[in-house]
């Protein structure tokens, strides 16, 4: 958790607007493992105002350009899968080789699984004499549960990113 107390915004790492913080139990010990910076509205309004910002640049990127994104996304996540299995298995109390499969495991699937769909989907196409055109809507805004971290962020990030939403 190497940025715990900071956000990655417009690029770039950045402090919070409050110093507000929440430590973080594991539930196998009852110990603190760390603490997490918590966010704020201006924090969420300053994301948002960034991928707002990048919608215009990012919505004209062409499809092998994200493609050749999730596939970098994809080789990360399983580059660093054994250490996102360790911090979730302390976080969550999940079992170290569950939480290395499963929970890691997934974020990586769910890339995996964007990019077969992504690479065949026609976004333009023919429906008798209509034009089906199919486009990117803007910045998506995403809630995840606490369980299952990963595979609740990555089934909601690769579509989004894939279209060519921020």
């Amino acid at each position: 958790m190497k940025h715990a107390h900071r956000f990655y915004i417009d690029g770039e790492w950045s402090e919070p607007s409050v110093s507000k913080t929440l430590e973080v139990i594991d539930p196998s010990t009852e110990q603190p493992m760390g603490t997490i910076a918590l966010g704020s509205a201006p924090d969420a309004e300053k994301a948002v105002a960034a991928a707002r910002r990048a919608f215009d640049s990012f919505s004209r990127t062409s499809k092998e350009e994200r493609v050749e994104l999730l596939t970098r996304i994809v080789t990360i996540l399983k580059r660093r899968n054994d250490e996102l299995g360790d911090i979730i298995s302390r976080e969550m109390g999940a079992p170290l080789a569950m939480a290395r499969a499963e929970q890691a495991g997934i974020g990586a699937t769910h890339f995996e699984q964007t990019l077969k769909a992504f690479e065949t989907f026609a976004f333009d196409y023919m429906q008798g004499t209509t034009c089906i055109k199919h486009e990117p809507i803007g910045v998506v805004a995403m809630i995840t549960p606490w369980n299952w971290p990963i595979n609740q962020i990555a089934c909601k990030v690769a579509p989004a990113l894939a279209t060519g939403c921020t």
